[in-house]
């Protein structure tokens, strides 16, 4: 009879306590993440010509804390100004990081997150060829690029598998023809397993 009586009062506190809220960023817990972000300013074919675009994958795992890592593959394309011309730029790189959060609502719905992360990657200038239409030759066309990231991030869960994010980064590369500092920013959506 005890045990009915306990069974009974744990289901009613259970129904009537109300929302139950899921359990979120818990040591273990793996995800994949989508995202797309603009480089070095606004990518527009009229506005900015020097401006590009970045898409990556990622598969992250939460430690303890709510603190990740994060495993990915990307791409940054972009166009450098050249007489009446564009030269294009492509990067092809991995990224290995670590994403601590500093910051988190009551409720955890809202995160803040703080990365650094390593890049290995290789760079392609003009699609490899080293000359130019107009008889000019680049010094590089083609290079393996090493360095990192460094990343602010927001995270507002939109369900309990579902998160939408906005990072600010900055690309620090070595061994690239175009630079040591890409500014990237954008939006990353995540699904939680």
């Amino acid at each position: 009879m005890k045990g009915k009586v306990l069974f009974i009062t744990l289901l009613l506190s259970v129904l009537l306590a109300g929302r139950a809220e899921a359990q979120r960023c818990l040591p273990g817990m793996k995800g994949i993440q989508v995202s797309a972000e603009m480089a070095d300013g606004f990518y527009s074919q009229r506005n900015r010509k020097d401006a590009g675009y970045a898409f990556s994958l990622a598969l992250f795992t939460y430690g303890k804390g709510g603190h990740k890592w994060m495993y990915g593959i990307g791409m940054m394309k972009r166009h450098y100004p050249y007489r009446k011309t564009r030269i294009p730029l492509a990067q092809y790189t991995g990224e290995a990081g670590y994403y601590y959060n500093f910051l988190s609502t009551p409720g955890k719905t809202v995160f803040l997150n703080a990365g650094l992360s390593g890049l290995l990657g290789y760079e392609r200038v003009n699609g490899g060829k080293r000359m130019l239409e107009d008889g000019a030759v680049l010094q590089e066309s083609e290079s393996f690029i090493y360095g990192g990231f460094v990343t602010l991030e927001a995270e507002a869960y939109l369900s309990d598998c579902t998160v939408l994010a906005f990072q600010l980064r900055e690309r620090i590369l070595w061994g690239s023809a175009a630079g040591h500092f890409h500014t990237q920013y954008g939006i990353a959506l995540k699904y939680i397993f």
